[in-house]
């Protein structure tokens, strides 16, 4: 099954696009990121002035994690995983979630209630 999301480049997304789109509770796709770190911040800024919660986080952090548990830097990715379930209990039941892919440039909010 998929689904289609919209589309927009990071200079297309302004302040009152975001508005609208948080508003309206949709999900969408911002491609063509040349500077991920602020364009996240923009968008978490604008879900939380709406009143709502987010949760960020870096797409596919995860499946790479699991490789590396039987790696010798096991440890280490013990520790990530361990924090990274940390995150996510801090941030339980978010509105949005905003997942960063910097290999891609593209930062995907979805919205998840």
């Amino acid at each position: 099954m998929s689904i289609d999301i919209q589309k927009f480049t990071a200079e297309e997304v302004t302040l009152e696009k975001l508005d609208t789109l948080v508003m309206r509770r949709e999900s969408f796709q911002v491609v063509a990121v040349s500077n991920i770190g602020a364009t996240v911040e923009k968008i978490e800024g604008r879900i939380e002035k709406g009143g709502l919660r987010c949760r960020v986080f870096t797409e596919y952090r995860a499946s790479s994690l699991l490789g590396s548990f039987l790696a010798p830097t096991a440890p280490l990715s013990w520790m990530a995983g361990i924090g990274m379930a940390a995150h996510n209990l801090a941030t339980i039941n978010p509105d949005y979630e905003i997942g960063k892919n910097k290999l891609a440039g593209t930062v995907t909010v979805k919205y998840m209630k």
